[in-house]
């Protein structure tokens, strides 16, 4: 795939877009955490586990983030290497929230090996195209989208991992310590990198939908 030239940044935002899209956004994350609420109160035996709404949304969210990912990388064709690289990760970390299913009914450790087969390939068409990497890195990492999405992977990645380690909550709760305190916390932020995530994709979206309309303008 060639490299198409991109504009220079983008395109500015109006104070009306922001409030919208902030609107949105506070609605959204409000019916995660409701909906975690819920989970909790009419489905004890199952919260916090595979079959409970937090794993589910998680699932759900990620999923919605590779199909519009896939959407940005082969319908509009834009910041293809960059846009590749988002996908493997993300593509990945939907697999890898599949494991105990996987493990189950396909074999142990099937998750690592599709990981396996999805990041190699693309990091060698990324690495291969690293020019063009680079040359199409600056116009997302200027963008609102990366803000989110580095935001997403910090909570996700690293704060919901050290703040749901066992050592943390034994220690806050003691001899009160139960597992499904330390399930919750870690889970439920992990839900809140993932909905960060996606608002950062579906941010993607729109820029590259603006940046489709700019090259077939031009």
């Amino acid at each position: 795939m060639s490299q198409r030239p991109m504009p220079p940044g983008p395109p500015p935002i109006g104070f009306g877009a922001v409030c919208l899209r902030g609107f949105l956004a506070i609605l959204f994350v409000a019916a995660l955490a409701q909906g975690v609420y819920l989970e909790a109160i009419h489905a004890p035996e199952a919260r916090f586990s595979e079959t409970g709404f937090t794993e589910l949304a998680q699932t759900g969210l990620l999923a919605l983030a590779t199909l519009l990912l896939l959407y940005v990388r082969f319908g509009l064709r834009m910041v293809p290497e960059v846009s590749l690289l988002l996908l493997a990760f993300v593509a990945s970390s939907l697999i890898r929230e599949q494991d105990a299913f996987l493990d189950a009914y396909v074999f142990d450790g099937a998750w690592q090996l599709l990981v396996t087969l999805i990041i190699l390939p693309c990091l060698y068409a990324v690495i291969r195209r690293r020019r063009a990497f680079v040359a199409q890195f600056p116009g997302y990492a200027n963008s609102f989208s990366f803000g989110l999405f580095a935001a997403g992977f910090l909570t996700t990645y690293v704060f919901s991992r050290l703040y749901g380690r066992s050592e943390m909550w034994e220690a806050i709760l003691q001899e009160r310590y139960l597992r499904t305190f330390k399930d919750a916390a870690e889970e439920v932020v992990e839900l809140l990198g993932y909905a960060l995530i996606l608002l950062a994709v579906f941010e993607l979206t729109l820029l590259a939908r603006h940046w489709a309309r700019a090259r077939h303008a031009g």
